[in-house]
């Protein structure tokens, strides 16, 4: 298994590595998925998963590269002065956005395992000026991040990714504070993956090849010790799920969801 987990994050982390390197966008989280004018895919693909063109509009350019499959931080409802932690955090895209949010006394720390994708976000957070905000190299199942010391883990089409998701809750679980919660927009199975799907390696890195079903998610984030799961699967998302490989028909098979929960409180 252990073999296999290797081979899955380094087909990953090759992918957005290219993407970060030559400054390439995506249709969505399929890396390198559009073609055309990359600027206007990005702006296209971001208003489709419910992004406010006006706050990207603020971001640092190069900060959103168009991947995704949905806005974490609509679902979030974060507060001034609030910790938030992105897994798998790329160019910066949700982590400037939160920082909005959180404000000069909240703090945000963008977790990713892709060197040259970090390069990329500390980059534009200098030409932000985002002083509340932090990169850490690492990957998800194995957080960088202290026990009990964030109220917010968001994320964005990322935990699909992993090929230990149980691993990924529980470090979530590890790192929230006693009530903190999580808000994430990820991939999840409608149908059966076919064969050929499954084992795609550019299906892989695509969000695709990697969902699970909402029950199996359920289940993975229950037994991590959260609770109040709440996972909504938009069928909308559908018509941009469909540009992400239009020849393999994927939107039969996975849909975008809002996907939350929360670490309860401790006993008195």
């Amino acid at each position: 298994m252990s073999a296999h987990n290797d081979k899955v994050r380094t087909i990953v982390r090759e992918s957005y590595a290219k993407v970060a390197e030559v400054g390439g966008s995506g249709c969505g989280c399929t890396p390198g998925g559009c073609c055309g004018d990359p600027e206007q895919d990005m702006i296209v693909a971001s208003a489709k998963m419910g992004y406010d063109p006006a706050k990207l509009a603020a971001l640092p350019g190069g900060a959103n590269l168009g991947l995704g499959c949905g806005n974490p931080a609509a679902i979030a409802s974060l507060k001034g002065g609030e910790t938030v932690l992105d897994l798998g955090a790329g160019a910066g895209i949700d982590c400037f956005l939160a920082a909005n949010e959180v404000g000069p006394t909240g703090r945000v720390i963008g977790v990713d395992m892709t060197p040259a994708m970090l390069l990329k976000a500390r980059e534009n957070g200098r030409k932000g000026n985002y002083g509340n905000v932090e990169f850490r190299l690492g990957e998800i199942e194995h957080l960088p991040v202290a026990d009990g010391s964030v109220d917010v883990i968001i994320s964005n089409c990322v935990i699909n990714l992993s090929p230990d998701k149980g691993q990924v809750f529980r470090e979530a679980y590890r790192v929230l504070k006693p009530g903190g919660r999580v808000a994430v927009s990820d991939i999840v199975l409608s149908a059966p993956l076919p064969d050929d799907v499954k084992d795609d390696p550019y299906l892989l890195s695509g969000c695709v090849a990697g969902a699970v079903t909402v029950a199996e998610l359920r289940t993975l984030m229950e037994d991590a010790g959260l609770s109040d799961v709440r996972i909504v699967p938009k069928d909308e998302s559908r018509s941009f799920i469909a540009e992400w490989a239009p020849e393999r028909k994927v939107e039969e098979f996975v849909v975008s969801a809002s996907i939350e929960g929360k670490k309860p409180q401790r006993d008195n």
